[in-house]
């Protein structure tokens, strides 16, 4: 029973973007010119007999970046919940990823939970400094000290504080979910580290449990 579309100029018809084998739940969507490129839209994920429609979702057309799923009890209620995560951007030292969650109810329905937006944890947990020399992180009084002088970067290309944001991804390890947000102090070549952040289920969303940062040496 394949779902087809009304092709046109702009719209491709549609196509299987991941499945579930274990949850047997399928996702669909249609490649559709955007402002700046084409993307994903129109998504709909077949499962249970039912079809759940989620037209304001966005993903790249490049299939190395297809949606990920995962099927995974995250809020240890004894139930797998449907896991999508979708790349929205990407690019030589980018990449921007949204998570949802949905929840499954009773006769196949589904209801998609809030999930702490991460980028807000960091601006909230994450704490930093930078000077020529070297750039600090500190979460929860634990401060990370990094050489800066050991990148070899042009010191006029140091940013004046760390940033975040231009790697921002989600993952399902062990049943938790997780954001990595990559830290950056310059353009090109000022890759810091990862900020993991891990969420649990509380007050009916997605919220921090635990966050720490990663310096760039443990990572490789």
């Amino acid at each position: 029973n394949r779902i087809k579309t009304v092709i046109n100029q702009n719209t491709t018809e549609e196509k299987i973007v991941g499945s579930i084998r274990e949850a047997k739940a399928t996702l669909y969507a249609t490649e559709k010119e955007g402002v700046l490129q084409r993307n994903l839209t129109n998504f709909k994920l077949q499962w249970m007999g039912h079809t759940h429609i989620f037209p304001r979702w966005i993903n790249v057309t490049n299939k190395a970046f297809y949606p990920e799923l995962y099927y995974s009890d995250i809020n240890n209620d004894g139930k797998k919940e449907i896991i999508i995560v979708l790349t929205t951007d990407y690019g030589r030292e980018e990449l921007i990823q949204e998570v949802h969650v949905l929840h499954i109810r009773n006769e196949g329905d589904l209801l998609e939970i809030l999930v702490d937006n991460p980028m807000a944890i960091v601006n909230k947990d994450v704490k930093t400094k930078v000077s020529n020399s070297e750039a600090i992180i500190t979460i929860d009084n634990k401060i990370t000290k990094i050489n800066v002088k050991d990148l070899g970067i042009v010191p006029e290309h140091i940013f004046e504080n760390v940033s975040f944001g231009s790697i921002v991804k989600f993952k399902v390890i062990n049943n938790k979910l997780m954001a990595i947000v990559g830290a950056t102090i310059a353009p090109s070549g000022g890759y810091l580290g990862e900020i993991h952040i891990t969420y649990t289920f509380k007050d009916n969303m997605y919220q921090i449990e635990q966050i720490s940062f990663i310096p760039r040496w443990e990572l490789e």
